[in-house]
Order: structure tokens, then C-alpha cells, then sequence
């Protein structure tokens, strides 16, 4: 007879986990270290699916961890911007979902509600290569793991080649200057750019966030200072207001969804996004999937990278009666076996969080998603220069940066004006 070890080594081999999940994840229910109660159950409370691909595999897996352990998971969806108030629910009240997919910096607003689990991190992290540095920073508070992102979200300039192209740009710029020129001659070509200046918690962040680090400015410095009202943030927000005039019109009020919409009918040629709006093209066969491409973000005065991609933390409340459960159930998710095929699927929806999973046969196989296996290990933390705390969380949380630059496109506010009122904010924060 085999033992359980020769068992996980069989079902691995051949990728034989596409055809025996539930016999690979039954031998690892009896290998992992986290043995969950007897009777547990979970609620599973995660962000509205935005790709099918990732949902189907998501609940396969969860399927498969399921029959292996006996652990009935129940799974509710809510919107991304409903999921932090379902979370602050939960850990005021002290009850409610066990498990939680979340956003960014959540887990920092409630760190004290949460179950240590950096035994979960420790294991999977010796498994597989070890975490990027943006999973440590947004996972860890006071030392301990609060929350671990199984994935990365990557969110990319996403645009038309055929349009850029007629634009005069033979390639994507690669610095902030030629990214404005390209803006203007979309706009004369009628064939305009649009970026959200509205409280978009992801497209809107990444896109402002990218704005003011771009041009050497941050809501703190590295010791956690507010920095805010200086004279790079001003020039960030003159660049804005340039940009903005040759947008789309509407793009004030627009949510996560409607640069989708307006892209994929046809109303605009540049945006961002993750891998989903190539993929809804190319799963409604439409004419324009063939002349959509991605780039990443150009470099400004910052002189480096300065992306804000989308993490999603793990979290499980110390007000669950199976604590060991969730552990496994964490753990599960991370395994190689099932973690590539999730990468798969998705087709570059979601890039991974350790690094061994760079090598996934998923990133060779189409050029048009390539930027985004390097999501994890480009991205910066939405606190930087700073570490992640319950103040940069709070900031977030707030829209700060975000209204800021809405205030000043808008004409509401001078940049200058719009500086010092977000410092004045992100200041309450801070000294809260």
C-alpha cells in the first residue's frame, strides 16, 4: 500500500490535478499541519467575481477542500465597495463570516479582531519560493501575519495598438511626458483616453496613486510623516489637469465598471485595467480583442516604477469557532497543485503572490498579458514610502488622494489648494 506522502507525489505528477483534484487535495488533508475541529464550517465572504474563469476555479478548489477535509465552506459574494463595510460589521459585532476575501489594506483597520496567521504564511512561504516584499507589507502588522494574498491583481494601461498607432506612436510611452502627448492626439483623433477620478476603490486608487508617485510625491515620507502638501504633489496635479482635458467627458463620476463599458463599446482607446476587458472581448468574439494590448505604467520624475496593483488579503476573525479550519482552508488555497491551475484559468487575471509561481506555463503563452506576471513584484504599497499601517489604511479608506485630484480636474479646487487639504486629512488620520 502507498503511503500518503507516495499518494501526493502520484496525484501531483503529469498534472494529474486536473483529473483527480479531489484525490490529491484528500491525501493533502492528511499531510497538513492544520487539523480542523470536528464538525467545522466556514463563511466565506469574497468580492464579486469580475472573470468567470477565476470564480469557476475558486470554487472548485474550494469544492475539492470540501470533500477532503469535511469542512463545508458556504461562500457569499458582495461587491468590492461593500466588502469593507461587511468586514467592519463583522468585527464590531464579533460575528458573521469566518473567513474573508478582502481588499488592500483592510485587515490594518481591524488588525486586533484578527487570528494570527503567520504559521499559514511560514508554511506556504517555505513551499513556495517565499513572498514578494508588497505580501509582507500589506500582511503583516506589529510582526504577525493578519492577512495573506493568495493573488496579486494586476491593473495596467490597457489600450487599442491600431489607435495608438494612428496616434504616432509606434510603441506605448514609456514616460510620463510622452504619455500626455499620446493623450492629446487620442483626443484629436477622436479616439479619446479615459481614467476614473471617481471613488473607484481599484482602478480609481491605481490610477491616482500612479498620478502622485509618479512625480516623487507620497502621502508620507518613509518615517510616516504626512508630506503631502509639497511641491511634487502640485506638479502631479497640474499633470492631472492636463491629462483630464483630454479625456472622455464623465469620467469624474465613473466607477470600477464604467471604463470597462466604455471601452469595450467602443467610446474610448486607452484605459486601465486588469486582464479582464481583453478577456470579455475575446469570450464575446468581438472584432476589437485581436488590437487590445497592455503596457506598463510610464516612469515620471520619481525615476522608477511607481505602480499601485491590487492586493487581496486573506483574513480570518478571532471570533470564529474553527480557527484551525480557516488555517487549513488558507493553507489549501496556496498549494501548487491547485494554485496553477487558478493561475490558468484566469489567464493572467490574477498573478501570483510567492514567487515560485513565476515559472507558471501560463505567463509564456500569451504575450499580451506578460506585464502582468511582474504585478506582485512591481507593485508598491499603497502606504509607501511608509509601512502599512492603521492610518494609511484609514487614508485609503477616505479616498484622500483620490478626491484630491477629483477636486482640481474639476475646478473645484487650485492645486495648491487641494495639496493642503489632503495633507490637513491624511494629518487627521495619522494623528487618530
Amino acid at each position: 500500500m502507498r503511503t500518503r506522502r507516495e499518494i501526493m507525489k502520484a496525484a501531483l505528477a503529469g498534472g494529474a490535478f486536473a483529473a483527480n483534484l479531489t484525490g490529491w487535495a484528500t491525501a493533502w488533508a492528511q499531510e497538513q499541519p492544520f487539523k480542523p475541529e470536528p464538525g467545522a464550517k466556514l463563511q466565506f465572504l469574497r468580492w464579486g467575481k469580475f472573470l468567470d474563469a477565476e470564480d469557476q476555479a475558486t470554487k472548485a478548489n474550494i469544492a475539492a477542500f470540501n470533500k477532503a477535509t469535511g469542512v463545508e465552506v458556504t461562500i457569499t459574494s458582495e461587491s468590492m465597495d461593500d466588502i469593507q463595510a461587511k468586514v467592519a460589521v463583522a468585527a464590531n459585532v464579533g460575528s458573521g463570516a469566518d473567513v474573508v476575501w478582502a481588499l488592500h489594506t483592510t485587515p490594518h483597520l481591524f488588525a486586533d479582531k484578527l487570528i494570527d496567521i503567520s504559521d499559514v504564511a511560514d508554511y506556504a512561504g517555505s513551499k513556495a519560493g517565499g513572498w514578494y516584499p508588497l505580501i509582507e507589507q500589506y500582511g503583516k502588522s506589529n510582526g504577525r501575519w493578519i492577512g495573506i494574498s493568495p493573488v496579486v491583481i494586476g491593473v495596467f494601461p490597457v489600450y487599442r495598438m491600431s489607435m495608438v498607432k494612428a496616434a504616432g506612436f509606434d510603441r506605448f510611452p514609456t514616460d510620463t511626458d510622452g504619455f500626455l502627448k499620446l493623450c492629446q492626439a487620442l483626443k484629436t483623433n477622436k479616439t479619446p483616453a479615459g481614467f476614473t477620478f471617481g471613488k473607484a476603490p481599484s482602478d480609481g486608487n491605481s490610477f491616482c496613486h500612479w498620478l502622485l508617485w509618479s512625480h516623487g510625491a507620497s502621502v508620507t515620507d518613509e518615517a510616516g510623516k504626512v508630506s503631502l502638501d509639497s511641491p511634487s504633489t502640485i506638479r502631479a496635479l497640474e499633470y492631472a489637469r492636463a491629462l483630464y482635458d483630454t479625456f472622455i467627458e464623465g469620467t469624474i463620476s465613473w466607477s470600477d465598471a464604467s471604463n470597462n463599458q466604455a471601452f469595450l463599446a467602443d467610446k474610448i482607446s486607452l484605459t486601465n485595467n486588469s486582464v479582464s476587458i481583453l478577456g470579455k472581448a475575446r469570450a464575446d468574439k468581438l472584432p476589437m480583442a485581436d488590437d487590445i494590448d497592455h503596457a506598463v505604467w510610464p516612469v515620471g520624475s520619481a525615476g522608477k516604477p511607481t505602480e499601485l496593483h491590487l492586493v487581496y488579503p486573506m483574513i480570518a476573525f478571532k471570533h470564529t469557532k474553527y480557527p484551525n479550519a480557516a488555517k487549513a482552508f488558507l493553507a489549501f488555497l496556496l498549494e501548487r497543485a491547485q494554485y496553477e491551475k487558478l493561475l490558468e484559468s484566469s489567464a493572467g487575471y490574477v498573478s501570483q503572490s510567492l514567487k515560485a509561481y513565476e515559472t507558471s506555463p501560463v505567463w509564456q503563452k500569451d504575450p499580451k498579458i506578460a506585464a502582468f506576471k511582474d504585478a506582485a513584484a512591481r507593485g508598491l504599497p499603497v502606504s509607501y514610502p511608509a509601512p502599512v499601517t492603521f492610518a494609511a489604511a484609514s487614508v485609503l479608506a477616505d479616498f484622500v488622494v483620490i478626491d484630491m485630484f477629483s477636486q482640481v480636474v474639476s475646478g473645484q479646487a487650485t492645486p495648491k489648494d487641494a495639496a493642503a487639504r489632503a495633507a490637513k486629512l491624511a494629518q487627521r488620520h495619522y494623528r487618530a
